[in-house]
């Protein structure tokens, strides 16, 4: 099926009580196991076209900068969502509440001198789309706030502490603290500005009463709230549109293929001559990409086809064909991680110099 039938989110919690305040709202279809053991339940988001991709990374910004990478590179994902609980940083804000980044800020860039810390911030806005999708949802909810989040790997109890002064002084139009959305926001940056969320209940004030609120079901309550929140902001989203990219440069001018040989037309210096299997799948991907919406296909997709078209083409076979023709340029691997013919393939099978295809 082709990703415009199955948009799929993936959802990254870091506690089981995040884990199943999502879970509450879906479908499951499937469990899915990276080469790595990765688990992600895949499930359908009832009454909207979305898919979710849920995981428990557990708690930190490595953690989950390197599987959301992972995930990314594995699955054919639209757009990535942390859904959790966090501190408040803000006397307005009350536990409960649910806090949605338009900003996340990394709040341990700096430098250490004899001056004291110099902060060196970083910070990762959200795209447009989703701050304008963000408050039209949430418009007229006196418990959601949209704002900045600050993360860093630090649980802050203690309001007089040396980090919450840091905050406090650095880092003021701060909603709330986590410590995973860093990670998350970061690896979809890397991976081509991949749209990603972060969507946090309140559970509870960053001080002293920490323990008190939690021991209180807080986190519970705060997890469903930013779950709901998820899924009102997720029914609004338009998952069939692909996001638009910046305009191209005008189109040249058509000309006339010249007639008889057209070798002139193609630069000498790529390997033409490349081995019939290689051919065969490329033609593969090139008749089934033209059939997508955006010539792209998964991994899956390319294996799938080939298996069928390509006789005695193996999946182990596929996979040692497809790193090869990544490797002399002829596929690449777009932001999703999906696979595509590029100029280069096209032009090695104009030029093919092996066997009859049929």
């Amino acid at each position: 099926m082709s990703e415009a039938a199955e948009p799929l989110a993936v959802v990254v919690t870091a506690l089981p009580v995040e884990y199943m305040s999502v879970r509450e709202h879906i479908t499951v279809e499937e469990e899915l196991v990276h080469p790595y053991g990765t688990r992600v339940e895949r499930a359908r988001l009832p009454g909207t076209q979305w898919h979710i991709g849920l995981v428990e990374a557990g708690m930190g910004a490595g953690t989950t900068a390197i599987l959301t990478e992972r995930l990314i590179e594995w699955l054919t994902v639209r757009m990535v969502i942390f859904v959790g609980v966090a501190g408040g940083l803000k006397d307005d804000i009350k536990i409960g509440d649910v806090v949605i980044a338009n900003k996340v800020y990394g709040i341990h860039g700096g430098k250490s001198g004899p001056e004291g810390f110099l902060v060196r911030p970083a910070a990762w806005p959200v795209s447009h789309r989703l701050d304008q999708a963000v408050r039209a949802a949430m418009r007229g909810r006196q418990d959601v706030h949209v704002g900045a989040i600050a993360s860093g790997d630090v649980v802050l109890a203690d309001e007089s502490s040396d980090i919450a002064v840091h905050l406090r002084e650095h880092y003021n139009d701060a909603l709330a603290l986590d410590m995973e959305a860093v990670g998350l926001v970061e690896a979809a940056h890397l991976a081509g500005g991949l749209d990603a969320l972060v969507v946090r209940g309140i559970s509870d004030k960053a001080n002293d009463g920490k323990a008190a609120a939690d021991a209180a079901g807080s986190q519970k309550a705060a997890a469903g709230s930013a779950a709901a929140a998820m899924v009102t902001l997720l029914a609004l989203l338009d998952p069939v549109t692909p996001r638009p990219g910046p305009p191209g440069p005008p189109a040249a001018p058509r000309r006339e293929e010249p007639p008889g040989d057209l070798s002139s037309l193609f630069p000498d210096s790529l390997d033409w001559a490349f081995p019939k299997q290689e051919h065969d799948l490329l033609r593969v991907m090139r008749s089934q990409g033209a059939r997508s919406a955006d010539g792209r296909l998964t991994q899956r997709a390319v294996v799938s086809a080939a298996a069928e078209v390509v006789p005695k083409l193996t999946q182990a076979v596929t996979g040692e064909i497809l790193r090869s023709l990544i490797g002399r340029g002829y596929v690449r691997r777009s932001p999703g991680g999906r696979l595509e013919v590029t100029q280069d393939g096209l032009q090695a099978l104009a030029r093919w110099r092996g066997t009859d295809e049929s």
